[in-house]
């Protein structure tokens, strides 16, 4: 998240919410077993190019027809000479984005879940604002008021226009590996920001190129995905020196792992009384970043 001066706090919630944005998009290289290079890797031909193209395209479509999930994640971020780590269980709705995850980061535990869109976290005592338990943040009209319209990566539509972003160019098949003790095909993606829905916003918070790599099972499913980030903060309005001109930026990682597809998820909003609305603040905060 962006503070004043353009750094980026980095803080448990603040990291949790990135939570909300990375269903059903893969990224990078991390894996728990030892992967076989197939005789193709890295010297593939363009029809098996082409194959392996289609597989990424329409992995998404695959899985987001199994409907649900339980998921395994962790996020990594660091700003600033700060690192903090999440790690996550619970279960998602692969159509709408959907969930309900207990996360812990630090120490704490945090029960997250996320509600057509809204974003809502039962904070530590110590943590919770005006003595309510629980806090919300409209995603949407967030995403909004930066620039990106509706767009998000686990709203179905959003996930199938980075499969359509993706170029046999940018396919390559990395080997094989064993995820949760499933065969699974690697595959290393590297997509055209500027392809993307409002890609220009995009571009600048992330560069011109976004590196995936999906994990697929036999069929043709997800079952691993990582993506590497670094979000770049804006310069701060009348800086007058060098340093304090020059944007920071974090590092994120997110490694997200399915399983059980098919599984209950049971994801509702908690009573409005115990709820604290931050979605205004939030609006404020990315006002002062513009």
């Amino acid at each position: 998240m962006v503070g004043p001066g353009g750094s980026i706090r980095v803080g448990t919630a603040t990291v949790a919410g990135v939570l909300a944005g990375t269903v059903l998009v893969g990224c990078g290289n991390d894996g728990d077993s030892a992967e076989g290079k197939g005789p193709s890797a890295g010297k593939e031909t363009s029809s098996a190019r082409e194959q392996g193209t289609e597989a990424v395209r329409s992995a998404y479509d695959k899985t987001a027809e199994q409907d649900t999930a339980r998921v395994t994640l962790r996020v990594q971020t660091s700003a600033g000479g700060t690192s903090v780590t999440v790690n996550g269980r619970g279960t998602v709705d692969l159509g709408d984005g959907d969930s309900v995850m207990t996360l812990s980061a630090q120490g704490e535990r945090i029960e997250q879940r996320v509600v057509d869109q809204v974003l809502y976290q039962r904070l530590p005592r110590s943590e919770a604002p005006g003595g309510k338990p629980w806090i919300k943040i409209d995603v949407q009209k967030v995403a909004e008021r930066q620039g990106v319209g509706d767009q998000s990566v686990n709203d179905p539509a959003q996930a199938a226009a980075f499969a359509k972003a993706i170029d046999d160019k940018d396919v390559t098949r990395e080997g094989t590996a064993k995820v949760g003790g499933v065969n699974t095909t690697h595959y290393r993606v590297a997509v055209d920001v500027a392809e993307l829905p409002d890609g220009a916003t995009l571009r600048r918070q992330l560069g011109p190129t976004l590196p995936m790599g999906v994990w697929l099972d036999d069929d043709g499913r997800i079952r691993r995905q990582q993506i590497d980030m670094t979000l770049k903060a804006p310069a701060e309005d009348g800086a007058t020196d060098r340093a304090s001109s020059s944007p920071q930026s974090a590092k994120v990682r997110t490694v997200m792992e399915f399983s059980d597809f098919g599984t209950d998820v049971k994801a509702e909003a908690p009573p409005s009384r115990q709820v604290t609305d931050l979605t205004q603040k939030a609006l404020e905060r990315g006002q002062t970043q513009n």
